[in-house]
């Protein structure tokens, strides 16, 4: 070949490498209610829980953050962490959603969305709960749309109703503004697989998502009787209402190629609890098409 024919491609190679790459995402529910709320079983406080989570998230630089029941000990979350990206809090309870995201890289067409729905057993109708979304480019070239929810809690039958309702205007919405495009969404479902009355399972049926627990600890196959996890827990066998779910799009390759709840990352001293969540990690591969 003429090296002049090496020239032209070699921006062209350059273009090709720099959009493919690799990123992590957790999804962690950080319980900093109000104390006087629910102190959630945390020693020492929630100042201090929310300080030292902060603390593990700068510590590990994971890529891309979602929380949920981030209130009213935000300032002490953040102040310890050093994320470059992070979305500006709508404040405590009753005037913030408590969903917040810490990015190591930048986004645009940030919205969030409130459930059209909710139902006040668990104090679900406090805050303006619901879903967030944004278009990340987590490599130059290769953009995904992100969502983060916090599903409503409980097991009475107007809480399963109410709940049911958020899964599915979320699967709605990407429906309406994500077609074709990669998609990851991640947060508190508040549902399980092994409970009939949810139906979080449209997210696959509608979506086209997969979950990444399901893919990796059971080849794909959604399974029956798997019990709930404890707090903490690293055994990826259990279930938990936090999940991470994703798909490619038609321009974006995109495969999930490791799965572990890392509550143990998220442990103070004694090895009590900084949340009475599981943090759920994910590492992905992407690249154009």
């Amino acid at each position: 070949m003429h090296l002049s024919h090496l020239t032209t491609l070699a921006p062209l190679l350059s273009s090709a490498l720099a959009a493919s790459g690799s990123f992590n995402v957790l999804s962690f529910n950080v319980a900093v209610l109000p104390e006087f709320i629910n102190d959630n079983g945390i020693k020492g406080g929630k100042e201090n829980a929310a300080t030292m989570i902060g603390q593990r998230f700068a510590q590990y630089a994971f890529d891309v953050i979602q929380v949920q029941e981030d209130f009213d000990y935000h300032e002490e979350l953040y102040a310890a962490d050093n994320h470059p990206f992070r979305t500006k809090t709508f404040g405590g309870v009753p005037f913030g959603s408590g969903l917040n995201t810490l990015a190591n890289f930048g986004w645009s067409d940030y919205r969030r969305i409130t459930w059209d729905d909710c139902y006040i057993d668990k104090g679900d109708c406090l805050t303006p709960k619901g879903f967030t979304f944004m278009r990340m480019n987590p490599v130059q070239g290769v953009e995904i749309d992100f969502y983060n929810l916090h599903a409503d809690a409980g097991s009475g039958n107007d809480d399963e109703a109410a709940r049911r309702s958020n899964i599915q205007q979320v699967a709605d919405y990407i429906g309406a503004n994500s077609a074709g495009r990669a998609v990851v969404v991640f947060g508190d479902t508040n549902t399980l697989y092994s409970r009939p009355t949810d139906n979080v399972r449209i997210f696959g049926g509608q979506n086209g998502l997969t979950d990444a627990w399901v893919q990796f600890q059971y080849g794909g196959v959604i399974p029956g009787g798997v019990p709930e996890c404890p707090e903490p827990t690293t055994d990826n066998s259990c279930e938990t209402l936090d999940k991470v779910l994703y798909r490619r799009g038609s321009a974006v390759t995109l495969s999930a190629t490791a799965f572990d709840y890392v509550t143990d990352l998220f442990l103070q001293a004694d090895g009590s609890i900084l949340s009475d969540h599981n943090a759920v990690l994910v590492d992905f591969a992407q690249s154009t098409v």
